[in-house]
């Protein structure tokens, strides 16, 4: 992995996003059908894939559909059904549990595969290849991927293109004022544990974003649902020097806040204010919940790369 190339990766994410939209409409108009008319859906990866694919089973059961998220290496899973779509989901195109996942339907279920590898072992697999169109990560962390997965479920789900890059101005923004918000949160955050907590429709943005921050500074992370965290984390709170990204938007929020302030934990809000944080980060479009499940992630990306940098720079890193 490169720290260098990853803030390369982390700051193209505007430019890929459009440029892909732009793909799909010219090449791939109707690329939602397969997946707006499917009656049962089983959304196969593994890590950021499998994170990327919440959002989408959350849309999908809202629906009314009978959606879920399946961990690929799963040693009891569901079994094909000519009733099932089946979408494995692997930027690699490579991901050895996703590959044999997905096969396990092919023949059978309805199969799709969303790669950024669309001539790689997955597609074999599909009957649909919806790519990626990300080009190389060189950074050797799947950031890019990541939001264009969510972009390209998203579109497969009907939502509107110009929904999706509204999120464009976001990434852009967060890019050009870390100036401002970075230093202090990386900080905050570099010495870990670090936590992140979103609210269950934006579970994925936790996820993934506490994933950055073991992936590349190697700090000791996890992400947690806000309403859960009431029931699970704020334990954790307990304990001196606890830190924590809130992706703001939970009802739940001012319940975390109220525990963070007896107990001098230091949140940073993502999006509005919240009484008692220790920062806040404000972002463009921050009110919309998608541009919001598509811009935020990139706040921890970015607080990984320099948390990352820092390390690398004091020879910290493992």
């Amino acid at each position: 992995m490169n720290q260098p190339a990853f803030v390369d990766d982390i700051l193209a994410a505007p430019e890929a996003l459009l440029g892909l939209l732009d793909a799909y409409a010219r090449d791939r108009p109707h690329a939602d059908l397969f997946l707006v008319e499917a009656r049962r859906v089983i959304l196969l990866g593994m890590g950021s894939s499998a994170f990327a694919a919440h959002a989408a089973a959350v849309a999908l059961r809202a629906r009314g559909v009978d959606a879920h998220v399946e961990l690929a290496s799963a040693a009891t899973p569901m079994p094909p059904d000519r009733e099932t779509l089946a979408i494995g989901i692997s930027a690699s195109g490579s991901s050895e549990e996703t590959v044999a996942a997905l096969a396990r339907h092919s023949g059978v279920s309805r199969t799709a595969a969303i790669t950024n590898a669309p001539d790689g072992p997955l597609a074999a697999s599909a009957q649909v290849v919806l790519p990626l169109l990300a080009g190389e990560e060189r950074g050797g962390i799947a950031c890019r991927t990541y939001l264009l997965t969510l972009a390209v479920l998203h579109l497969a789900l009907g939502t509107a293109p110009a929904s999706i890059a509204a999120a464009a101005p976001a990434l852009t923004d967060i890019a050009e004022t870390r100036g401002r918000w970075l230093d202090p949160v990386a900080t905050l955050l570099g010495d870990g544990p670090a936590y992140v907590i979103a609210p269950y429709e934006r579970l994925g943005s936790a996820l993934q974003g506490a994933l950055m921050l073991r992936e590349g500074p190697r700090i000791p992370a996890d992400g947690c649902e806000t309403g859960d965290w009431l029931h699970v984390d704020v334990y954790l709170s307990k304990a001196p020097g606890y830190r924590a990204l809130l992706l703001r938007g939970s009802r739940y929020d001012e319940g975390v806040l109220e525990w963070a302030r007896q107990r001098d934990a230091r949140i940073v809000a993502v999006g509005a204010p919240i009484d008692g944080a220790a920062q806040t980060i404000r972002y463009t479009g921050d009110e919309d919940p998608l541009v919001r499940a598509l811009a935020e992630p990139t706040i921890s990306e970015f607080a990984a790369a320099e948390i990352w940098r820092r390390r690398i720079q004091a020879d910290q890193m493992p």
